[in-house]
């Protein structure tokens, strides 16, 4: 082929991950793969004339080889991660070709687009573990779940995790604000709303704004647009294939994208203030969320305000919504006035808030983390015992 083909013209920024090796001569099927790869969020190689060079063939993270050039690899060693793509799967020809360099598939287009999309994204992100994914819901409104969210995303951000908060709230005024980064360059919401099949975890990590070392999900400030289920599908699937941690601030009534979202949620995290009122409404909100999410617990947290030391006591809260009691959050003294300067939640490393999401994150990582993980209930000690005295709660 010339020198002027689809891939020259690919510019690598130096933030992706090399994608894989591409081998063919046949021009109208390595512009097939280069879209599949752009697909998967991957910039390739290609050797246009096989056989290819012996450190590309064996450092490549994945090796696609067209069905013209597969009889011309007889001499290159064998290697893990080779596929086969062509016209016709059934050709016996390719078939023993595949044999003879040990492909692990052959493959035929368009048929099999989607399925090596998914294998150029898997070779390309890795198959570590994937995020461990805590959904924060309010008991009520107000209850302090944005608050909450963002605490926990900072913390894990600030011990080096890798960390994507994501607002799944249309209508809680955009967790970027909170964070002071309205702003910040990088995508919302909107762009993703057609969003479909497989999103590249990279790619959408890289896209998104970068606040205090995290990355943030959040709304633009138009008019509301509505992410259907399968965007937020695909979009909270790629950012858990990234590993780390992923928060996300959810709406207390499950829609069918609310439940997309909490589908792959690990722990969710109920926050339910000490008043009678806050914990009836999180009765009916937990009766939502368990009907998709097996685990969800309760956080008890106080409020300002006159008489807000009489309420029910964090265990009288959990015994009473029906859920297992996560731990308890003493309000903070002084938040309101931080979050007002623009001081991010969970700033003050000795403050309740500060202290609840440290303890939290110590007991989920002890409990293993990822999907199936049992984070430990953070107890009132761990919570915030020494620090500002009060009953539990944090603003929204």
């Amino acid at each position: 082929m010339s020198g002027s083909s689809t891939s020259d013209q690919l510019v690598r920024s130096g933030e992706e991950r090399d994608g894989p090796l591409l081998i063919t001569e046949d021009e109208e099927l390595l512009d097939d793969l280069l879209r599949l790869c752009a697909a998967a969020g991957a910039l390739p190689h290609v050797a246009h004339r096989p056989p290819p060079r012996k450190e590309e063939w064996e450092s490549a993270p994945l090796v696609v080889v067209g069905a013209d050039a597969a009889g011309r690899l007889s001499a290159t060693g064998r290697r893990a991660g080779v596929i086969i793509a062509g016209r016709d799967a059934d050709d016996v020809a390719v078939l023993r070709q595949a044999v003879a360099i040990g492909a692990e598939r052959v493959l035929a287009l368009p048929d099999g687009e989607r399925w090596l999309v998914d294998r150029i994204a898997d070779a390309v992100e890795g198959a570590g573990p994937p995020a461990l994914t805590v959904g924060v819901i309010g008991g009520r409104g107000g209850a302090g779940a944005s608050t909450l969210a963002a605490a926990l995303a900072v913390t894990a951000a600030r011990t080096g995790e890798r960390t994507l908060l994501v607002d799944g709230d249309p209508l809680g005024g955009g967790l970027d604000v909170l964070l002071g980064g309205e702003q910040e360059k990088g995508l919302r919401w909107p762009a993703f709303a057609e969003s479909r099949g497989r999103v590249a975890g990279g790619a959408l990590a890289e896209s998104l704004p970068r606040l205090h070392s995290l990355r943030v999900l959040s709304w633009d400030r138009g008019a509301e647009v509505a992410i259907p289920p399968p965007a937020m599908r695909a979009v909270l699937a790629a950012a858990r294939r990234r590993g780390g941690v992923v928060v996300v601030d959810l709406p207390r009534r499950v829609d069918g994208t609310v439940a997309e979202a909490l589908a792959q949620v690990d722990v969710g995290l109920l926050l339910v203030p000490a008043e009678l009122r806050a914990v009836a409404a999180a009765r009916r909100v937990a009766d939502g969320v368990r009907a998709v999410l097996r685990d969800v617990r309760v956080v008890a947290c106080g409020h300002p305000g006159p008489g807000c030391g009489g309420g029910p006591t964090a265990e009288e809260i959990a015994r009473l919504v029906g859920l297992p009691l996560a731990g308890e959050l003493p309000w903070e003294t002084g938040l309101l006035e931080d979050l007002a300067r623009g001081r991010v939640p969970g700033a003050r490393a000795r403050g309740p808030l500060a202290r609840f999401c440290a303890g939290f994150w110590g007991r989920a990582r002890g409990g293993g983390g990822g999907r199936g993980g049992e984070p430990g209930a953070v107890t009132a000690v761990d919570a915030g015992r020494g620090a500002e005295p009060g009953p539990g709660g944090a603003p929204e």
